[in-house]
């Protein structure tokens, strides 16, 4: 029975970060790689205000979605049910990314529009993923199996770039645009396929009930009433504000690093599909690595370290104009992307009551993406009216603001696992 039991614990860990594996295709593709230096030099054809552009679809995106998330994350905890929720919005960001597929140059309202509602399927969906962690893995294990499932998640990103990367070596000529759109197709695809098997084998534990049409209402309650006893969850609001700083720092990072690269540095198409290659696999060693030492060490510690390495990655982009310097630390910033964002949520579910790790994982979501909102959008004005180097000191700023206020949070030792 025990052997049984150990079976299907890691047949359904495996079938989580599967989903991990599924969402990096939308968001490699979609998100870092291919479709921001496809909406700059085709959709806005060149413009001056490329990066403003992109950066203010993706704050729209992020806006809405931090407005959505603690509401869904509450209808969730009261019955909903999370996993017909995350099939919504997975099925939101597969059938938006594929309709790029017709987006063409000049078309930026279009363009807009359907990366607007991809990242709104893909960021609310992931409310929803995040808060099955706690139902998968014990509280001695949270990091280890959170830093798996980031790490399937750059084995997905890898092996997206590995598939896309023909797609990608003519550039973006007007002979090979055909090619970049296919590209698009691959990323929903696959988001969709290897999706599949945590709908299929992941149980959700809530109890579920028919949705009622006022389950908005119902989680807007909830929301009201945490509101209301938040002060006892000081603590927890502590990490939250931390996570709401630096986050909007490593986001911005994120969606403008292959605009960087192109602009700034003049990559070419296949070196950045190659530079994002290398991240992707120092990432993934990274998410693992990590995640067993936060077990060891402590998440705040972990995290601590982290965002320091992101510090460095910033200080050294501002200097650095060879790009051969510049591959070297994508590798870093790789180490540094797989075990923030692990690390953090291991953090998160160590502080979260459980009785409200739903909507709390709402909440998570809601920091996380308000932050969004910001970062990208003045690393855009930045950028368009100065320079990219000039706009790369705000994230700076962002994390270093966010290291201080991380020490506030208060986390209690407890027996820590052996390496």
């Amino acid at each position: 029975m025990m052997q049984r039991e150990s079976f299907l614990s890691r047949a359904r860990i495996f079938s989580w970060t599967l989903f991990d594996f599924a969402d990096t295709a939308f968001f490699v593709i979609i998100l870092t790689v291919g479709y921001p230096l496809y909406f700059k030099e085709v959709v806005a054809q060149g413009s001056p205000q490329g990066d403003l552009l992109w950066g203010s679809a993706f704050s729209i995106s992020m806006c809405i979605v931090a407005v959505l998330s603690p509401v869904l994350g509450a209808a969730a905890d009261y019955g909903a049910g999370k996993k017909r929720f995350l099939f919504f919005f997975t099925f939101l960001c597969v059938f938006a990314t594929a309709l790029l597929y017709f987006v063409g140059p000049g078309s930026i309202f279009s363009g807009i529009f359907l990366l607007v509602l991809a990242n709104i399927g893909y960021e609310a969906g992931l409310v929803f993923y995040d808060a099955f962690l706690p139902e998968i893995a014990t509280e001695r294990t949270y990091g280890r199996v959170s830093g798996y499932g980031f790490a399937m998640g750059y084995v997905g990103s890898l092996t997206t770039l590995v598939i896309t990367y023909p797609l990608y070596a003519g550039g973006f000529g007007q002979s090979n645009l055909h090619n970049v759109q296919l590209s698009f197709l691959v990323s929903a695809g696959m988001f969709g396929f290897f999706a599949l098997p945590l709908f299929l084998f992941l149980p959700d534990r809530q109890k579920t009930i028919g949705l009622h049409f006022n389950f908005f209402r119902i989680g807007f309650q909830r929301l009201k009433d945490t509101f209301r006893e938040f002060p006892k969850y000081r603590n927890t609001g502590k990490f939250l504000l931390a996570y709401f700083v630096y986050i909007d720092a490593v986001n911005t990072i994120i969606i403008f690093s292959s605009l960087f690269a192109r602009t700034t540095l003049h990559f070419t198409i296949a070196e950045i599909v190659i530079f994002f290659a290398m991240i992707q696999t120092s990432a993934m060693i990274g998410a693992a690595f990590f995640g067993i030492l936060s077990d060891h060490i402590g998440h705040k510690r972990t995290l601590t370290v982290t965002l320091f390495i992101w510090m460095a990655v910033v200080v050294s982009a501002y200097f650095i104009y060879a790009k051969f310097l510049f591959y070297g630390v994508g590798i870093i910033a790789g180490l540094a992307l797989g075990s923030s964002q692990s690390t953090s949520r291991s953090l998160m579910t160590e502080l979260t009551p459980p009785e409200k790790k739903t909507e709390f994982f709402g909440f998570y979501s809601f920091f996380g993406r308000a932050s969004a909102i910001v970062g990208p959008f003045v690393f855009g004005l930045i950028s368009s009216f100065v320079n990219q180097r000039v706009a790369i000191l705000s994230v700076g700023v962002f994390l270093l603001a966010g290291i201080l206020l991380l020490q506030r949070v208060h986390v209690v030792k407890k027996g820590l696992s052996p390496l």
